[in-house]
């Protein structure tokens, strides 16, 4: 593994370039927002894990060449964005048709938790700017003798990991202002509508992107 990572000076400069660009909000850290507000702690961890499974999917399709194949064809780069557009919108009609759970209902079911994983995963994974992000951003830190695939996945999964962890931080601390919101009454209708208008929000915005804003 170590010599699949650059020396320490130049990991060093990786892991705090990740940092400052896992701490930029993105369409997976409203997702986990979103999330964390609207129905707690324990769901917005849940879309935590599922988007950095996504992330790690799109740091593995570029190492593969996923990202070259979007560099070239702008039908596969518009057919994939505009899935994870209509995903976004589809899951915020949902947020507003669905209203969420009241202080004191059950905790949330296994398969809600599964949902939330599942929505994560996917909102990160139909983003193909994080996979050109991946494409542009990695070799900059990558040596030329070693293997690129590897070198690829090893720094995509570091990368992964320092934004999961940003992303819990943020998860963890909208989870702790949720349920202050909640004793609001009328806040949560509209944070219900807040919620739904993010997502729907987001997917007119990933919609009219271009591959030049590669970022995650």
């Amino acid at each position: 593994m170590s010599d699949l990572l650059p020396p320490w000076p130049l990991l060093s400069a990786f892991m705090l370039a990740s940092l400052v660009l896992a701490v930029t909000p993105g369409p997976g850290v409203f997702y986990i927002l979103a999330r964390s507000l609207s129905q707690g702690r324990r769901h917005g961890m849940a879309s935590v894990a599922g988007v950095a499974l996504g992330n790690f999917g799109n740091a593995v399709g570029a190492a593969l060449g996923l990202a070259a194949l979007f560099a070239v064809s702008s039908l596969a780069f518009t057919v994939v964005k505009i899935a994870g557009a209509a995903y976004l919108v589809y899951l915020g009609i949902q947020a507003i048709r669905t209203p969420e759970a009241a202080p004191g209902d059950a905790l949330p079911s296994p398969q809600s938790l599964r949902r939330i994983f599942r929505d994560g995963f996917l909102v990160a994974l139909l983003n193909p700017k994080t996979a050109l992000f991946f494409a542009a951003f990695l070799p900059q830190f990558m040596a030329p003798q070693a293997s690129v695939i590897g070198q690829s996945v090893a720094l995509g999964a570091l990368f992964v990991v320092i934004a999961a962890l940003s992303d819990t931080a943020y998860a963890l601390a909208a989870g702790w202002i949720a349920p202050r919101l909640g004793r609001l009454g009328g806040l949560r209708r509209a944070g219900r509508y807040l919620t739904g208008g993010a997502f729907i929000g987001l997917g007119v915005l990933a919609a009219l992107a271009s591959r030049r804003d590669a970022t995650p």
